[in-house]
């Protein structure tokens, strides 16, 4: 165990050449079953630290405050080509760390459609979707003036769960298997300034790099048959002919990261819309989204768009868990109308290199008929290599305090109060 420890330390480079060294000396140590397969993943991740991640370092990282509007986030993520924000509170300073929570571009976008539909639906106003998105936050100022820290009410934030430099990937994986977290924010511990994120596809493809282990492949070579996934017997779905009006309502609803798209005649998935496609409904709106179908909507991205990935990140693993993923603009993801999918007959292996090559989010699970059955997401795959509990260190800094009382409550005697 010291042997291996010892090789962390003194191995040179960026974390590929430390993972190779350990991955080495981890199949020695097998062969000669001097280290037990239940400790070799954490000692793996635990003697990596975040600092010899290349690139890892985003900066500078756009932040969002409690008081911006909603409109002015929209154009404000939009011209940064961001596609999340972690939140400051500009009314107080009473935390030790300046973020209280993280946002995505899309679940603002989402909210706002949503609040437009309610309005129309409660007064019997035109019709949502006769502007473009811009035009519709100017026609809807009451909505499009609606603070960041207003959402908290909506449960839009998402936790901040920050890493420091000097801590290790376990650290990552606890975090991402037990929070939902799409990113994990890595903050320099003296001055808890924001430097960048790690991506649940950058843990993935680290975990993929043992393969060949006795402790990796004995969990990732079995069947998806014989696991069980959150969304293994229920695909939310669209069709193909439905309006893209109906469709974001869907999408809204189910609280997942996309929904699949399906021709209504034979039920085969031919696509899917995803939460990261959802910028492309200010750049290529029409002049209804009522009249638009969400078949048309998936055919949609520009060959700009599809330029293909930077091939320097693509060459770097490190660089791949700091960069691409929070870009508006997603050079990484597949074409919506090309969905990533996957059999219960293949293995957890082959699903987690399905979505690593395709630099998908999500896979969706199919039957013979090429019909959706479920759907595996990042998060489905982690947590199956992720510690059984989470470490008692891991504090939330003021995401609780701050999202109770944007919502007009707070904490008293461990009972929540309502300050209405």
């Amino acid at each position: 165990m010291q042997q291996i420890k010892d090789v962390m330390k003194k191995s040179e480079g960026g974390v590929a050449q430390k993972k190779e060294s350990l991955v080495s000396n981890l199949k020695t140590q097998e062969n000669n079953q001097e280290i037990d397969s239940g400790s070799a993943l954490q000692l793996f991740l635990d003697n990596i630290l975040i600092s010899s991640i290349p690139g890892i370092k985003n900066s500078p990282v756009l932040e969002l405050k409690t008081g911006d509007s909603v409109r002015d986030a929209i154009h404000l993520m939009h011209e940064k080509n961001v596609s999340g924000a972690p939140i400051t509170d500009n009314t107080k300073g009473s935390f030790s760390d300046p973020y209280i929570g993280f946002i995505d571009f899309a679940s603002i976008v989402l909210w706002f459609f949503e609040e437009c539909e309610n309005r129309r639906r409660d007064t019997g106003a035109e019709e949502i979707g006769n502007y473009g998105v811009f035009d519709m936050l100017e026609h809807h100022p009451h909505i499009g003036q609606t603070k960041i820290g207003e959402l908290a009410k909506s449960f839009l934030w998402n936790s901040y769960f920050p890493v420091h430099l000097d801590e290790t990937l376990f650290h990552v994986l606890l975090l991402l298997s037990k929070h939902r977290l799409q990113v994990v924010p890595v903050i320099e511990r003296t001055s808890s300034k924001l430097i960048g994120f790690i991506s649940q596809h950058g843990v993935l493809l680290l975990l993929l790099q043992s393969s060949g282990l006795d402790w990796f492949d004995s969990i990732a070579d079995k069947p998806l048959s014989e696991f069980r996934f959150g969304n293994e017997e229920h695909v939310v779905h669209v069709y193909g002919d439905q309006s893209m009006a109906e469709a974001l309502h869907v999408l809204w609803k189910s609280q997942n990261g996309a929904v699949a798209v399906t021709d209504r005649k034979s039920k085969r998935v031919i696509g899917s819309i995803r939460k990261c496609d959802i910028y492309l409904l200010l750049e290529n709106l029409p002049c209804n989204i009522k009249s638009l179908t969400v078949e048309e909507f998936i055919h949609m991205e520009n060959d700009h768009h599809k330029t293909g990935s930077d091939p320097t990140i693509e060459r770097d693993i490190g660089a791949l868990l700091s960069a691409g993923f929070l870009r508006l603009k997603n050079n990484f993801a597949p074409r919506m109308d090309s969905p990533v999918t996957n059999k219960k007959t293949e293995t957890l292996k082959q699903a987690m290199r399905n979505m690593a090559d395709t630099k998908s989010s999500f896979s969706f699970l199919v039957d013979e008929s090429n019909h959706a059955t479920g759907m595996l997401t990042l998060r489905d795959m982690i947590i199956h290599f992720a510690p059984p509990c989470i470490d008692s260190s891991i504090h939330g800094c003021g995401f609780f305090e701050s999202a109770l009382e944007q919502t007009g409550c707070h904490v008293k005697n461990g009972t929540i109060i309502s300050d209405n």
